[in-house]
């Protein structure tokens, strides 16, 4: 089988911890030929030949007619930049998330998609994880009944990525762990909900600890720090959207706030059953009743990356073995959501979108 020509536009943190190992991992499927960062250290990787072609500019890369797909982990503004270039250039795309920092990027994309005829993927890690493909099947074989209401979450106690750089930056980032950690769990609840139209948002943003020097989160090692940087973004997001299902989802998402200990979670509740996937695989549940008996079911799963799975799903869609799990018009849903809560978050009151 021909190996598909890979090109990676930015060698920071998200592809050296959660791409690379999996792109290395398909190579029987993938040969990375290229690769783009600005700053040069970065591009010598640990497991990529020093031979292979490296560029400072990511239209030199796009340019280059040797690659065949785009994996794009470059800060949030340029995923629809490049994402839109490269599926001009006739190249396949993979790209991190957020899909884009607004629907007016999300349509660029999704117009250049159809215009190019090729593969137009935002990583969504979190459904492939053995958990969520538990839940998954459980629901759609209709254990839930009907899911009509649900919460979701990422918190964090303190853990604010790359304060000051490009993560707490708006005009890069797009908004702060609405966006940064809110992708993942809301797009879960979404997925398992059988990814129901979003029709309306009530949100509020607050930035109460953009001072804080204390972290107890690995994840806040990413990004680049600046001392005399930008936080404009917020660091605790909570709200409420509808969907035209008449189902409804609670949202809360933050880089620091005072609770516990860091944590993730969706929860949904149907008609026959209740499920809550959680951070802590030993918590992952089944709320129901059997005969005549209320009963909590455990399943046993153990927790691996859910990268991998995108990125096979990503090749074998290019190779015309498989369908993408994720669409564009998913990702609008999402980006839609963002741009809603935001614009309540302003205003006080409740967003039609």
């Amino acid at each position: 089988m021909k190996k598909i020509k890979l090109g990676i536009v930015g060698c920071g943190g998200i592809f050296r911890c959660s791409h690379l190992s999996e792109i290395l991992e398909h190579g029987d499927e993938f040969e990375i030929v290229a690769v783009c960062d600005v700053i040069k250290e970065r591009m010598n990787i640990e497991g990529i030949p020093g031979t292979v072609k490296k560029y400072e500019n990511y239209i030199d890369l796009v340019n280059d007619e040797e690659v065949e797909a785009v994996d794009i982990c470059t800060p949030n503004y340029y995923h629809s930049v490049i994402s839109v270039l490269a599926l001009e250039k006739g190249k396949h795309v993979l790209c991190e998330k957020p899909d884009a920092v607004s629907v007016a990027e999300m349509k660029k994309m999704i117009d250049a998609e159809k215009r190019s005829g090729k593969v137009m993927m935002v990583m969504r890690n979190c459904r492939y994880l053995p958990a969520s493909k538990y839940f998954k099947n459980y629901v759609d074989s209709g254990g839930c009944g009907e899911i009509y209401c649900g919460k979701c979450g990422y918190l964090r106690r303190r853990g604010i990525p790359g304060k000051g750089g490009w993560f707490t930056t708006k005009a890069l980032s797009g908004g702060g762990p609405l966006v940064d950690l809110g992708v993942h769990m809301l797009d879960l609840a979404l997925y398992l909900m059988g990814n129901p139209k979003a029709v309306s948002v009530s949100g509020c943003t607050y930035n109460k600890f953009s001072e804080t020097t204390v972290s107890d989160s690995e994840n806040s090692k990413f990004g680049d720090k600046k001392e005399d940087g930008i936080f404009d973004v917020e660091d605790l997001a909570m709200g409420f959207v509808r969907f035209e299902n008449g189902a409804c989802l609670q949202l809360e998402f933050s880089w620091a706030s005072n609770i516990e200990k860091e944590e993730f979670f969706v929860e949904l509740r149907g008609t026959k059953s209740g499920i809550r996937f959680s951070s802590d695989d030993a918590k992952n549940v089944i709320w129901t009743e059997r005969n005549g008996v209320l009963e909590d079911v455990y399943p046993k799963t153990v927790r691996k990356s859910g990268h991998g799975g995108v990125i096979k799903n990503f090749a074998d869609a290019i190779n015309g073995k498989a369908k993408p799990d994720y669409t564009t018009e998913q990702g609008m849903n999402i980006i839609k959501i963002f741009e809603g809560f935001y614009k309540s978050a302003e205003t006080g009151k409740e967003i039609l979108l």
